[in-house]
């Protein structure tokens, strides 16, 4: 005999104890929602300390583009005090870490005039000189260390770069980052005469010869230290030979053998060599 409809019903206990599961699985369902949706906005109605607390968590664990949001958040809902003035300047080192130059170099700049008188403001500037020094610097030149390839390269931020570390160094000289950012500078001072001796050479062999001269006595003034100082001595004198200035050129090679006796072009009167014609249709590139 076929079942019918009437003997498939369930006891009343049954049906009963199945409808309060029902009820019960949908209240849990909402309740559910209820919480992941107030997981999600909880940002915008956390109260500070635990805004700050997680962006802060976000940064340490890397997550930049949380932390960025956070603390743009924090910012924007509490405008005053100290969790703001903490958030501003960790948000910049996120847009940083994120590649966010612009952004962060903005943020950076607006905290250092806001808060100048903040405790970590000596941080600050050096973040700001961080932000530029990487700017230039490309990921495998880093790691390579290839001074070569950022002489090669464009020097307005490298300058600016200089420049904050150099402002750190001098308005907090016992800062626990100026000694990195001393070290920072003396790269950039020698990446920064070498792009020089790069033009210089680069219209030398182009007998560009007031040209090859001006930048070569640029090094001289202004990077005294750097090793590249020998290479804009040699560059002057033979640049003052060829305008038939012989007395200039006799100075400039006597200061030459003096401070760097053992320099190639004492050995050899057309150091640096004519480049290449491959190498003439690459600016500011190196060959010896």
């Amino acid at each position: 005999m076929r079942p019918t409809i009437d003997s498939l019903k369930l006891p009343m206990t049954t049906r009963f104890c199945l409808r309060t599961l029902a009820v019960l699985a949908l209240a849990l369902a909402m309740s559910a929602c209820s919480l992941f949706h107030h997981k999600r906005d909880n940002i915008d109605t956390m109260p500070v300390g635990a805004l700050y607390n997680n962006a802060h968590t976000s940064l340490e664990n890397a997550d930049y583009s949380a932390a960025i949001k956070a603390y743009q958040r924090l910012i924007a809902r509490f405008p005053s005090g100290d969790y703001n003035e903490q958030a501003q300047l960790e948000l910049a080192y996120a847009q940083y870490k994120d590649s966010q130059s612009d952004d962060a170099y903005s943020t950076i700049n607006r905290f250092i005039k806001t808060y100048p008188a903040n405790k970590h403001v000596d941080y600050a500037y050096y973040l700001r000189g961080l932000i530029n020094f990487d700017r230039t610097t490309g990921f495998v030149d880093r790691i390579s260390h290839d001074k070569e390839a950022q002489s090669r390269r464009d020097q307005a931020y490298n300058l600016q770069a200089f420049d904050d570390f150099a402002e750190l160094s001098r308005r907090f000289p016992n800062s626990a980052y100026a000694a990195d950012a001393r070290q920072r500078m003396i790269y950039l001072r020698n990446v920064l005469a070498q792009y020089e001796i790069n033009v210089a050479e680069f219209y030398l062999h182009n007998r560009i010869y007031v040209g090859a001269a001006d930048r070569a006595q640029y090094v001289i003034e202004h990077y005294q230290q750097a090793p590249q100082t020998g290479d804009a001595l040699a560059i002057l004198t033979r640049s003052y030979l060829a305008l038939k200035q012989d007395k200039l050129a006799a100075q400039s090679r006597q200061v030459l053998a003096l401070n760097y006796p053992d320099h190639p072009y004492l050995k050899d009167p057309k150091w640096p060599h004519e480049m290449s014609i491959w190498h003439k249709m690459i600016p500011f590139t190196r060959h010896h």
